[in-house]
């Protein structure tokens, strides 16, 4: 699915991969096969990407929700709203009904690993979002512990590291502090279990937001392979970045032809295409312990040649 076509509702945006409707006072969350990277959305779906993306936050939505609420209500859409069963085939496993929040301002990205923008800048200055860090550190080392390093959130172009009392400046101090131990303390949980089961969380970032009451809810996604850098164990050697299982696979081929990263993005070849298709399936099953999709759904989205 490049688009979600669902006559009748109020398309509210149409972001790089999901397109959000509104369902009464809450919104449907639907994720679409759209690949970005270096804020481009490519012109070749990735099969099946974006159920990974919705069942994969859903999972964690599940798993985490005793530390922090989340915007989910429903995932399964056998039990939508009555007006959206009529989309169910279209719908199933890649959307989720949530609540409608005020998002906070900020990316809240943790850190375990020394890779990625953290490396270019730790190299530059000893640091990350000021947070001073160890001399000697390679790419790939892991950090003495989990460090909170946000980010802006750009509504065009790249989202830019900044330091704590920036976010401090921007949300005020007993939020900022908030997020920050939320944000760490999600990462800790998630890296613990992830590593159980072969996987190095090196870093990921989350987005929190406030619902119509004010109670601190994290949203969007959480956990996946869009919004965080997968290593597996065994492969995982400090001094380079590890082979990953998440988009880096697409942007370390999209970097190999020289281009300058502007619109509009280049045709992947199919075996690029079906090789990041299948570490997003790897990924998903690999932490959920269970398979992605029926049959059915892995037939129809069988990837087409470029």
């Amino acid at each position: 699915m490049i688009t979600a076509e669902l006559p009748g509702l109020t398309l509210r945006a149409r972001g790089k991969v999901r397109d959000v409707f509104e369902v009464g006072d809450d919104l449907l969350l639907v994720a679409t096969d759209r690949l970005s990277a270096f804020d481009c959305v490519f012109p070749n779906p990735i099969p099946g990407k974006g159920r990974v993306l919705n069942q994969l936050s859903a999972f964690w939505f599940a798993r985490t929700s005793g530390l922090v609420p989340n915007h989910v209500i429903e995932t399964d859409a056998s039990r939508f709203p009555q007006p959206l069963q009529r989309f169910r085939e279209t719908l199933e496993g890649r959307a989720t009904l949530a609540m409608r929040l005020t998002m906070v301002p900020v990316e809240c990205v943790a850190r375990g690993f020394l890779a990625g923008s953290g490396t270019k800048e730790y190299r530059e200055h000893g640091s990350i979002c000021g947070v001073r860090l160890p001399a000697g550190l390679v790419e790939g080392d892991a950090l003495p512990e989990p460090i909170f390093t946000p980010a802006t959130k750009a509504e065009s172009g790249h989202d830019e590291n900044i330091p704590f009392d920036e976010v401090v400046r921007r949300v005020g101090g007993e939020l900022a502090e908030g997020l920050r131990a939320l944000t760490l303390a999600i990462y800790r949980d998630a890296a613990a279990y992830a590593s159980g089961r072969g996987i190095l969380v090196a870093d990921t970032k989350f987005e929190f937001g406030h619902d119509r009451e004010g109670r601190l809810r994290i949203g969007d996604e959480m956990l996946t392979p869009d919004s965080s850098r997968f290593w597996p164990k065994a492969s995982y050697r400090p001094g380079s970045s590890p082979p990953s299982l998440d988009k880096q696979f697409v942007r370390d081929y999209v970097e190999s032809l020289g281009w300058d990263k502007k619109p509009p993005a280049p045709v992947l070849p199919a075996e690029i295409v079906t090789g990041l298709a299948a570490r997003y399936r790897q990924i998903f099953e690999t932490l959920t312990g269970t398979s992605l999709g029926t049959p059915a759904d892995a037939e129809r989205d069988q990837p087409t040649k470029s």
